[in-house]
């Protein structure tokens, strides 16, 4: 299958270094027309300017791209409604958003401030939520939308001296689950990407060559799919340094105990049998879980 986004438009957030610029480079390549959206601050989410995005713009239309750039803050939301409205009025579609902006307040919990906490979960998970919310009305209303939250591995598994980052991260996971299943009969499809790359936010952490191999750009491929016309919905798809792997949120078959208190000195008897991962499922929405639960009690869970 070859991927073409002609005569589609895409925004992505973070778009002036790293991860988004080279997020927006291929869509460009591919065909897209690029809202390249940089705030300009730090990895720390200090200072702003749009000189960063204005850059990654001169370069696609340097390669004979169409783009233009924008330096909203993704925590406001009604400066992403008029990035969103400025996007409409140029191209008269939104087809594509890559939700890649994010910062990083990293300590151990015990010496986080709540005010870094709050902060990291603003951007990564409320600027998700207001870029996602100002085109979801137009992707319903023209029955296509692509939409890419950018978790983590650090979600997933977790990560020392990361509890904020990694609490932003899996909450956008669960947004994604959500939307997957409320967008799919007006064709918008919702995926997570978890990047491993050599951004500004992993300086100082790994060796020269480890980082040379993480490249950015080596993460991108799988945007692009996630983008396609042919994309999957609610897929994670985890990509660096050249390879791609899936994570799931499974569920394992568990055991039926009944109910009663003889079932606390049980359960804890039974964790080997209740953790067996043999033919574990990926539920497609929550209901599975109860359905399990209830079949396994000789009911039935529909």
């Amino acid at each position: 299958m070859t991927i073409n986004l002609t005569n589609r438009v895409a925004i992505v957030t973070g778009a002036g270094a790293g991860l988004g610029r080279e997020h927006a480079l291929l869509l460009a390549r591919l065909g897209a027309k690029v809202v390249v959206n940089d705030l300009g601050s730090d990895v720390h989410g200090n200072g702003g300017s749009t000189s960063a995005a204005q850059k990654v713009v001169d370069e696609i239309i340097a390669a004979g791209g169409e783009a233009i750039a924008n330096g909203a803050s993704v925590t406001d939301a009604e400066q992403v409604q008029r990035m969103v409205d400025d996007t409409m009025a140029r191209w008269g579609r939104i087809d594509i958003l890559v939700n890649n902006a994010g910062i990083l307040r990293d300590k151990t919990f015990s010496k986080m401030t709540l005010e870094d906490f709050r902060l990291v979960i603003d951007v990564h998970l409320m600027g998700a939520v207001n870029c996602t919310k100002a085109v979801w009305e137009i992707m319903r209303e023209q029955k296509y939308g692509r939409i890419v939250m950018t978790t983590s591995s650090s979600g997933l598994y977790g990560n020392f001296g990361q509890s904020n980052y990694s609490a932003a991260k899996m909450a956008l996971v669960g947004l994604m689950q959500t939307l997957g299943l409320e967008g799919e009969k007006y064709n918008i499809r919702v995926n997570c990407i978890a990047p491993t790359a050599a951004t500004r936010m992993l300086e100082g952490l790994l060796p020269e060559t480890s980082l040379k191999a993480l490249a950015p750009s080596a993460v991108s491929p799988a945007i692009a799919v996630l983008v396609s016309e042919e994309a999957p919905n609610k897929m994670i798809i985890c990509a660096g340094a050249g390879s791609f792997e899936a994570a799931h949120i499974t569920l394992t078959q568990g055991i039926h105990l009944g109910t009663g208190d003889e079932v606390v000195h049980n359960l804890v008897q039974h964790l080997s049998e209740l953790t067996d991962r043999t033919n574990e499922i990926v539920p497609t929405m929550g209901a599975a879980q109860g359905n399990l639960e209830l079949q396994k009690a000789g009911l039935s869970g529909d």
